[in-house]
């Protein structure tokens, strides 16, 4: 049976939020497709992850056996998310875009689950767990728009996900979703509704092309 690994990091809740509803759409089309597969989630919104400190870091690069019992604690929980990552057979990540990057809460968790001779550097241990990034954002950012060059988030989590830890990344990129609450771009609302249109299509397809094909490669 496969795991996914679903990572939720929007401050609002339920369809209230983009990249939920888009996340959503993915989960649900994977847990159709495969019911007695395993669903990890963490909302990091309701549920954040320690930010980590001097006793995470350097536990890492510390024998265990001389660990303070602050490194101890600190690691222990560390571990607890690196093993998440490791034991899941697909990863999904909604994650907004606030004030151009990342939420504090997925930095956080990212900064926990980057763990070098283990999940990152030569041999990184999750290294080709297909991972789709919900990447919502109330603007555009695409290539040849006003501010593209404001674009941090898919750059950052590429370079994250991709070149430290060696997954296999895959962005589904719903945009404009302020358009509806903005009255300067309610000119842009039917593309804003395009975008979401294919934003949930391509997750719910995604969700089900992987289920089908990490069952299949399990038979």
């Amino acid at each position: 049976m496969a795991t996914l690994l679903h990572v939720d990091s929007s401050v609002f809740p339920g369809p209230a939020s983009a990249s939920r509803a888009v996340t959503d759409a993915f989960r649900k089309a994977w847990e159709e497709q495969h019911p007695q597969g395993t669903v990890i989630y963490r909302d990091l919104s309701a549920h954040p992850v320690p930010h980590i400190t001097a006793d995470a870091h350097s536990a890492l690069f510390t024998d265990p056996s001389e660990h303070t019992p602050e490194q101890a604690a600190a690691f222990a929980r560390r571990v607890r998310f690196i093993e998440e990552l490791e034991q899941a057979d697909a990863v999904l990540i909604g994650a907004p875009m606030y004030n151009f990057s990342v939420p504090s809460t997925l930095k956080a968790w990212l900064d926990n689950v980057v763990a070098v001779g283990r999940t990152a550097g030569d041999t990184p241990t999750a290294k080709g767990t297909p991972v789709t990034v919900v990447a919502s954002r109330g603007g555009s950012y695409a290539p040849g728009t006003p501010r593209a060059g404001y674009e941090y988030v898919q750059n950052y989590l590429e370079a994250v996900l991709k070149d430290m830890l060696g997954l296999d990344v895959a962005f589904i990129v719903p945009e404009l979703t302020m358009a509806p609450h903005m009255p300067a771009m309610a000119e842009l609302v039917p593309l804003f509704e395009a975008s979401r249109a294919k934003a949930l299509e391509d997750a719910a397809a995604k969700g089900r092309a992987l289920a089908e094909q990490l069952t299949a490669t399990a038979a």
